[in-house]
């Protein structure tokens, strides 16, 4: 299949260059003023060998500087899983752009935030931040304060944006930096403990040394292919963190995409601490972190006024103006128990629509679901971990599939196979899918 794959592949990559001129003029003349041709620097894996340059997107569907129009599962890998553009969040961002976009000065939209999260999370008080790494970054150092200790638990082969006590790995059982962390400050096992998912012997061991502040923790991984929890996993990790007075991070950017509140809400979890970012402002610049009445409290004794604004917690532009309004219009009209209940659905027959043609070609393959998020893997087993799933994946196979989807006009998010419903994905946008994923099974398949 692999030599069948490489031929698909070259096949692929002309098409994608016939068929994509001014984005390749584009991106030809983006060599000129950016670092490596591309806005940021992950952009040089799309799969085409240079990005699509899009010019407007609305709702499910965008279209690119050569007039062709794509079905987006990428939605900004989480950060458009509202849909591009939906009516009530530009209205709401043009109304307060025109009324001021920053102040350092609160505004009614983020008491109205504050008390919508605490209803879907559970947690009564929180904190505003632009991105989900800024979240993750603050609630580390406030957990690092009111514990005292240094460390921080992660779980190998989790995703937190760019927190550098995330990149780390396990090799002979030591943690170590992850391959492509680029310039880390200092040797990861100084700031990191590091655990397999799902395994709760390891997870007591590195708990029991006694100076991890936080476990940031997402309720199942996710940017490696989704890893659900084992059944009692997360009562474990309540019980130990307790037993061990360490702060219990959740961490639901990505998760989110469990329900309006999340898998928190959804499985009943009781973390100190929640962080979430990119879809609750509609993909403008927002996210948020939440504690718990008595992590609240000991965060509020520890920090003194005078010394509130020089912390390394915070920023100028953190809890704008505009982005509580993008929030509050997308808490309020868009992310709703409604548009979830549509969005999960459509995931359903997405899943199916994949699995049905991965069983009709007896591939040893998976595919896998959280909430209106869908994955598939190419391994038979489901990974238990991390590793597992880090190992079991194929770059020939992602990268074909990846372009022979983006030359039928569907955008998958580029570093997984990973396809996320929005409320403006229709029944039509997922057969689309289906009928174009099972040409390509057919063709990988054809002389096996």
């Amino acid at each position: 299949m692999l030599d069948r794959a490489q031929h698909l592949l070259e096949r692929e990559l002309a098409r994608f260059e016939r068929e994509h001129p001014r984005s390749r003029e584009l991106a030809t003349r983006a060599h000129e003023s950016l670092l490596a041709g591309v806005p940021m620097h992950w952009m040089v894996r799309w799969p085409g060998g240079f990005p699509v340059f899009a010019r407007e997107a609305h709702g499910a569907h965008f279209h690119d500087v050569d007039g062709l129009e794509y079905v987006d599962f990428c939605l900004g890998d989480t950060g458009a899983m509202t849909g591009h553009a939906p009516e009530p969040v530009v209205r709401a961002i043009a109304a307060q752009a025109a009324n001021g976009i920053t102040l350092m000065l609160p505004s009614e939209d983020a008491l109205w935030v504050g008390e919508e999260l605490t209803l879907r999370f559970g947690l009564p008080r929180w904190q505003f931040a632009l991105t989900a790494t800024d979240a993750n970054r603050f609630a580390i150092r406030l957990a690092r304060l009111v514990t005292g200790r240094p460390k921080v638990l992660v779980f190998n082969w989790c995703y937190h944006g760019t927190v550098d006590e995330s990149f780390a790995t396990l090799r002979d059982g030591q943690v170590v930096e992850r391959a492509g962390n680029l310039g880390p400050p200092v040797a990861l096992d100084e700031t990191t403990r590091l655990v397999e998912w799902n395994d709760v012997d390891a997870l007591e061991r590195e708990l029991a040394h006694g100076d991890v502040a936080c476990m940031l923790a997402e309720p199942a991984l996710t940017n490696i292919g989704i890893v659900h929890p084992e059944p009692g996993f997360h009562d474990a990790l309540r019980e130990l963190t307790t037993r061990t007075g360490t702060i219990l991070i959740i961490d639901e950017t990505h998760t989110l995409c469990t329900g309006p509140g999340g898998y928190t809400a959804a499985h009943g979890l009781q973390p100190d601490m929640l962080t979430v970012g990119k879809a609750i402002g509609s993909g403008i610049a927002s996210a948020a972190y939440g504690f718990s009445e008595e992590v609240a409290k000991r965060v509020e004794a520890a920090i003194g006024r005078d010394e509130s604004d020089v912390g390394g917690v915070g920023g100028t532009l953190a809890a704008n103006v505009l982005s509580l309004a993008a929030m509050r219009a997308t808490l309020e009209h868009v992310l709703t128990e409604e548009a979830f209940a549509q969005m999960i659905e459509l995931a359903e027959r997405f899943e199916r629509g994949v699995q049905d043609a991965i069983d009709e070609a007896l591939l040893p393959w998976h595919v896998t679901r959280l909430g209106c998020r869908v994955e598939y893997l190419f391994r038979r087993e489901r990974p238990v971990n991390g590793s597992e799933a880090a190992f079991g994946g194929n770059e020939l196979l992602d990268r074909l599939i990846h372009l022979y989807a983006l030359n039928r006009r569907i955008l998958l998010t580029p570093f997984h196979n990973m396809a996320l419903m929005s409320p403006a994905t229709t029944e039509a946008d997922v057969d689309v899918h289906t009928a174009v994923f099972g040409d390509a099974v057919r063709e990988l398949s054809a002389g096996e």
